[in-house]
């Protein structure tokens, strides 16, 4: 009875995103969907948020389908979402994905002029595919047992929303393992998340590309569906990939130290090589 009262009254407001219908499908009967919760002064936002989800659901079918309801919560302002996603002093945050909720901050507020389409759909995408890795790799009460490391959570996300153009490069990951050799942005990931989150961001993008390409998206699949069987991320990758989770880790940071993806192993500019002098004159 609460929860009608404040709806009637305007305090809070939602719509939703049918996902078969979204897919361009005829709705036959109830079953998972995207719902979108917001303040009226929101209204434009979550029809932002809304347009944002039907784009990314096509792009989404490589990984699987959601099994459960999503619900995005539209905050409106920074500090809402922090403490919704319990990430006190994370500035750079503008949403934060779970198994079955997602929280973002209006993108009425992210600059002065709000954002644009193409800034929420990329946004929508990246948390969208964190709620789906989790729903296809588990269910809603174990998936925070699966214990899957933020450089492939991230990375995975990231490449799905193709955002390679954000995160920092290659040559800028090789040239901070050379000045913080035992400053890890992949296994010790969660220790440098706040301090450094354009390092990490970068390293888990290159990390979880250097395993499609080496590897192929099918094999990323299997990982996905061995870990809903029951093992946990680290036994699913062994199973899936044929290596230890470890051991691909040395490999892409072995690519990355010897500069593998310049195609050759160059790690410092080569030598000028000396002028040649004239012959000294001949003597008459």
């Amino acid at each position: 009875m609460l929860l009608v009262l404040a709806l009637l009254s305007g305090c809070a407001r939602s719509t939703r995103v049918p996902l078969d219908t979204a897919a361009g499908a005829t709705r036959m009967s109830a079953g998972p969907s995207i719902d979108v919760e917001f303040q009226p002064r929101d209204a434009h936002a979550a029809d932002q948020v809304r347009l944002a989800v039907e784009r990314a659901l096509p792009r989404l079918q490589r990984w699987g389908t959601f099994d459960d309801t999503v619900t995005i919560v539209v905050h409106p302002n920074h500090a809402a979402l922090e403490r919704a996603a319990n990430r006190p002093g994370h500035d750079f945050l503008r949403a934060w994905a779970r198994y079955e909720q997602i929280e973002v901050q209006s993108p009425r507020t992210w600059t002065s002029r709000g954002a644009s389409q193409s800034q929420v759909d990329e946004l929508l995408l990246h948390e969208l595919t964190h709620s789906l890795m989790y729903q296809v790799a588990s269910d809603r009460l174990g998936w925070t047992r699966k214990r899957i490391p933020l450089w492939f959570r991230e990375g995975m996300a990231s490449y799905t929303a193709e955002q390679g153009y954000r995160v920092s490069s290659l040559d800028d990951l090789e040239h901070f393992w050379r000045e913080h050799p035992h400053a890890d942005p992949l296994s010790k990931a969660d220790a440098l998340y706040q301090s450094q989150s354009g390092i990490v961001y970068g390293a888990a993008h290159h990390a979880f590309t250097f395993l499609v390409r080496r590897y192929g998206e099918d094999t990323v699949r299997a990982l996905l569906h061995a870990m809903s069987r029951g093992p946990d991320f680290d036994t699913a990758f062994r199973e899936a990939v044929g290596l230890s989770h470890e051991s691909f880790l040395q490999d892409f940071q072995r690519y990355v130290r010897l500069r593998g993806f310049k195609g050759a192993r160059q790690l410092r500019p080569p030598r000028p090589r000396p002028a040649r002098l004239a012959p000294p004159p001949t003597l008459q």
